[in-house]
């Protein structure tokens, strides 16, 4: 493969007010990202609540994205789990049910050493789809250190690292690591941001691209910028991410998915309440929310 690049939506779960996922939302958010002109998309990952759906509403997810997406653009399906043998279970169910990539996050509350991760992903990997590793210790409670991504990074089939870890230092050493020497040869490895906030600092120093969350409601946006920043025009990629920065800051004033599927309910999206655990967004946050939006042009 040529190497994930661009905007990347990490998708949310729309539900209805009793809780039973949106079928009938979920393919219209897929064919509104296509509309937006995003680069790709991601279902069953934190965004879209993977850890509190049943597995056959995820199996009709995954169906879903696949009819609509499979050949336009790549289909990345959340296959992570804190249980090796449960995340190449759901790695297997991917690339039958016909997804492009795996992404498999570190696995959450074990904590492994070295060789259970290296191991972990070793597992996945065999399966026979490329996967895509996702680095994010503030949920996980277990960092990837560049040393360390690069053994992973040499696993056959791991093509790509969603790079979550909200440190730039670190995000550039994995490029100057791993990425950079790669793209010499015919075997890419995309670092793709996991923070909208750091899209254009990590495509400044050469990054691919991002897997965003607000890129759910303004794809057409988040694609201008990594398009901007993909053809070497900082400047206009800079100007967008400055008009964005207030709505990247706003989507995560509570906890995600929560302010981005209340946004998008707003916008007269399907978005829909959260599961519990995720609760209601708070009375006080609803107000900068609605600000944020409006000043990225998205009536509340």
């Amino acid at each position: 493969m040529k190497g994930l690049k661009g905007a990347i939506t990490a998708l949310i779960t729309p539900m209805k007010e009793n809780g039973d996922v949106d079928f009938d939302g979920f393919k219209r958010l897929v064919n509104f990202q296509l509309e937006g002109g995003i680069d790709g998309i991601v279902p069953l990952g934190t965004t879209g609540e993977a850890p509190t759906l049943e597995e056959g509403e995820q199996e009709k997810l995954i169906t879903i994205a696949v009819d609509q997406a499979k050949g336009k653009v790549p289909v990345i399906i959340g296959t992570g789990s804190n249980s090796t043998a449960r995340t190449v279970s759901y790695t297997k169910r991917a690339k039958d049910m016909g997804g492009d990539i795996a992404m498999v996050v570190t696995p959450y509350y074990n904590k492994p050493n070295d060789d259970g991760l290296v191991r972990h992903f070793q597992a996945a990997a065999a399966v026979g789809i490329p996967i895509l590793v996702y680095n994010i210790a503030s949920r996980t409670g277990r960092n990837i250190p560049t040393p360390l991504m690069e053994k992973i990074a040499a696993i056959p089939g791991v093509v790509a690292v969603k790079e979550a870890s909200g440190d730039i230092t670190q995000m550039t050493e994995v490029l100057g690591a791993i990425a950079f020497p790669r793209r010499a040869g015919d075997n890419p490895f995309s670092v793709l941001s996991g923070d909208d906030g750091f899209t254009f600092p990590l495509m400044a120093f050469g990054g691919d691209g991002v897997i965003s969350v607000i890129s759910n409601l303004v794809p057409a946006k988040v694609k201008a910028l990594t398009k901007a920043c993909l053809a070497g025009d900082f400047e206009e990629g800079r100007r967008i991410h400055f008009e964005l920065l207030p709505f990247m800051k706003a989507a995560f004033i509570e906890t995600n998915p929560v302010p981005i599927k209340q946004a998008m309910s707003w916008a007269g999206l399907p978005g829909g309440p959260t599961r519990l655990p995720l609760g209601r967004l708070d009375p006080k946050s609803e107000a900068p929310l609605k600000a944020a939006m409006e000043k990225i042009g998205v009536k509340a």
